[in-house]
């Protein structure tokens, strides 16, 4: 290990050395004249009217999902950040002081004249972020450690092979001379990861000499590869499952550079292909992209290339054209290939043809990294720079004979985009607030009549802190290193509160910064009519408006303050309490939401040896939750059990993984759905299903003795409309055998679900 660093110090200073020089340069980079295929049918495209191209050289990585290419892959060093000339074939290293290391991906700067990447020294360091001169010169560091960045991997290591402190990734220039990236610094972990290997990368930006380092966005789980759009927005790979299937939806967002107006591109209900990366904008095209279409795993980001025509409705796949017709992603993970029979084959090995990082030349030509059929896809040295067309065709530009090459990108100048000022109330963003606007909620509400929407509930999802690591056995369940539901939603929510809708179904409110934000709407009686299976990270002090449910681009508002609105002739509401509620933001704590309910009002029966039914709604403890959970809560794992089905439709992100992102009418889910409400609510709720009714009605019959007040049934249908979480925070220890311990349990706080830190110091957790 001390040699290595040691390493890492000397190659620092030389690069420091030498980028000083720019005499120097010329003499002491490499060149190398074989790789080029000079006649090579693509070299004759006149789309191709740029002498040179940037690539990195680099092993193929060998990780084991689409974003872990910086935690688990095989440490390969070697390669470089690389100028191909494509009259001489020569190619020149940028930075052959770093060729020890392992390179990532880059930028180039719009005045083509410098290349911004990502490196990394050493197996226990993490990606850096630097910057240097197309000619050689001027290479600089612009993103270090944290002064803490020791005791943070000490902390923090859940296995040998990755550091587990800060990695800078991904780096990408930005019109107002700022550099977005994604990084760790975030310090999250994947929610479906139970060994807590595996970390969470949300985007991030600086200035261009890498100061003033601010956080964009706060998913819960990876974001990646920012690209700058002609508009001068930002568009980037977001990952997201909320109350959908956890592998599914890595889609295509994009925001301005500040991090405001954040707003979905693509995929945000497509389940297969599983990912879409490393998008760009075609050039001269308006609402067109290219994308990868890639596997959750095992793979590092290859695939198949995808045009995307956003012109097309967005809701399903018409947007979607397959450049590389012959691959595909048909299940999850591993590969199909199309045989010379037409049939489709899977392949988990990835012996077919394979591509990434596409760059588009036109809607018809792209610049891609490609593998031919007959290597695996982790083959070290298979992949080539080749250019695609639309049919699917592929002619070899350059093939290293070492290593694969990767991230084909012309060296030319390039239009900038416009500069976007956004706009910020700072009385707002001093209280790290936003102010959202809806001009309807009943836009996209089918057979919701007016009148019918009293409120909009507010809630969050809270990202898993590493602060929250376990360094004890027996908390975790299905995935979940800190388990916070069985077998249905992985991540923690919490609720702020509800707004009023108007007569005229707008609304004005108040709604936290800097976190993953989602709303229900709501009837007279507080049950979810519509539930927002996605989420908005609001920018401190920004302004937002949207039409309704189910909104799309072509259904934008231009809604402003000022309008007609209802909503707009008062001040925005900040989130308050429901009946029976003392404040608006609390935590969705089962134990003390609901159980209360079934002590008083059904576990005389519904306990003991044999309770009525076989349903057991006592508190009792058990390993991880109590009685009346794993009672009502559907069995999705090993030989699941009949459900009873007494909750109707709950979703389970971990079951199937690669589903349950399909849009759902209103009522599909929650209270309206469910068969113990429709049976306590004294004929408030009417089961679209006709079985789910019956039962309900003969179960309503039996029971006609329970008379809930409206703040008990509230309890029992907020909770089923949040899709049955148990525990209120990522604190305080879970497992039965830890309960003479003083952390077992804790009932939380509003302060200690939202909090990234222990409640309690390190040693009493």
């Amino acid at each position: 290990m001390a040699y290595r660093r040691k390493a890492c110090w000397l190659a620092l200073v030389l690069a420091a050395l030498l980028g000083s020089h720019a005499a120097a340069a010329e003499g002491l980079v490499p060149s190398r004249a074989e790789g080029l295929v000079k006649d090579s049918p693509a070299l004759k495209n006149p789309l191709i009217d740029f002498d040179k191209l940037v690539f990195i050289r680099r092993f193929t990585y060998s990780s084991n999902h689409y974003y872990t290419e910086y935690v688990n892959a095989r440490w390969t060093p070697g390669g470089g950040l690389c100028v191909l000339d494509l009259k001489t074939g020569k190619v020149r290293d940028l930075a052959p002081q770093l060729k020890d290391g392992v390179f990532m991906r880059f930028d180039v700067s719009f005045d083509a004249k410098k290349v911004i990447f990502d490196w990394k020294c050493d197996a226990q360091e993490g990606y850096r972020i630097y910057e240097v001169n197309v000619d050689g010169t001027g290479l600089r560091q612009l993103t270090f450690p944290p002064a803490d960045e020791k005791e943070i991997q000490k902390s923090y290591r859940a296995r040998p092979h990755y550091h587990h402190g800060t990695d800078d990734m991904h780096p990408c220039y930005l019109p107002d001379g700022g550099i977005a990236f994604i990084s760790t610094r975030c310090q999250y972990g994947i929610l479906c990861d139970s060994p807590d290997d595996f970390t969470t990368t949300v985007i991030y930006r600086m200035d261009g000499d890498g100061k003033n380092m601010q956080k964009l966005t706060n998913s819960s789980v990876s974001e990646a590869c920012p690209v700058v759009l002609p508009d001068g927005r930002i568009m980037y790979t977001r990952w997201e499952y909320l109350d959908k299937g956890a592998v599914s939806v890595k889609c295509l967002w994009a925001m301005n550079p500040d991090g405001s107006n954040s707003s979905e591109i693509y995929a945000n209900d497509i389940s297969l292909p599983p990912t879409f990366i490393y998008a760009r904008p075609i050039p001269g095209a308006v609402n067109k992209f290219v994308t990868m279409g890639t596997p959750h795993c095992p793979q590092n980001g290859v695939g198949t290339v995808i045009r995307l025509d956003m012109n097309r409705n967005i809701r399903t796949r018409d947007p979607m054209t397959y450049m590389t017709p012959y691959v595909d992603i048909k299940g999850e993970g591993g590969f199909a290939f199309m045989d010379a029979e037409g049939k489709w084959r899977r392949d988990g090995g990835g012996r077919g043809p394979l591509f990434r990082d596409p760059y588009p030349l036109s809607d018809k030509y792209f610049l891609v990294a490609h593998k031919p059929a007959g290597p695996g896809w982790t083959d070290p040295k298979a992949y080539g720079l080749y250019l695609l067309d639309e049919t699917g065709k592929v002619d070899l530009i350059y093939q290293d004979p070492e290593m694969s090459s990767w991230e084909p990108f012309p060296l030319r100048p390039r239009p900038a985009g416009p500069i976007i000022q956004s706009a910020r109330d700072e009385k707002l963003a001093a209280r790290n607030l936003a102010r959202c606007v809806v001009a309807d909620v009943y836009h996209g509400l089918a057979d919701t009549p007016r009148g019918t929407i009293k409120y909009i509930r507010v809630f969050e999802q809270v990202p898993r802190p590493w602060a929250s690591r376990r360094r004890w056995g027996g908390d975790g369940y299905d995935q979940q290193h800190v388990c916070i539901t069985k077998d249905t939603h992985l991540g923690l929510k919490v609720q702020h509160g509800i707004v009023p809708v108007e007569s005229d179904g707008s609304a004005h409110f108040l709604v936290p910064a800097n976190g993953n934000v989602a709303f229900q709407v709501l009837d007279e009686n507080y049950m979810a009519v519509q539930t927002e299976r996605t989420y908005v990270n609001y920018m401190p002090g920004e302004t937002r408006s949207c039409v309704g449910c189910h909104e799309t681009p072509e259904s934008l508002s231009s809604v402003a303050p000022g309008g007609n609105l209802l909503a707009l002739q008062r001040p925005p509401s900040m989130p308050g309490p429901q009946i029976g509620e003392k404040a608006g933001p609390r935590p969705l704590h089962y134990i003390t939401d609901v159980q209360p309910v079934f002590d008083k009002h059904c576990a005389k029966c519904h306990s003991g040896k044999e309770p009525k039914g076989k349903l057991d709604l006592s508190g009792e403890l058990t390993d991880l939750w109590c009685k009346s959970y794993v009672s009502l809560i559907p069995e999705r794992r090993r030989n699941p059990r009949g459900d009873r089905g007494l909750l109707g439709p709950v979703i389970g992100e971990n079951h199937p993984k690669t589903g349950n992102v399909h849009y759902l009418p209103a009522r599909s889910l929650g209270s309206h759905a469910s068969v113990l409400v429709a049976m306590l609510a004294k004929g408030k709720v009417k089961l679209a299903d006709p079985t789910a009714a019956e039962r309900a009605a003969r179960l309503a019959e039996k029971h006609k003795a329970i008379d809930l007040k409206p703040e008990e049934l509230l309890r029992i249908t907020n909770w089923v409309d949040t899709n049955g979480q148990y525990y209120g925070s990522w604190w305080g220890r879970r497992n039965l055998r830890y309960k003479d311990h003083p952390n077992f349990r804790p009932v939380p706080t509003f302060a200690d679900a939202i909090r990234m830190t222990s409640p309690i110091p390190e040693d009493k957790r």
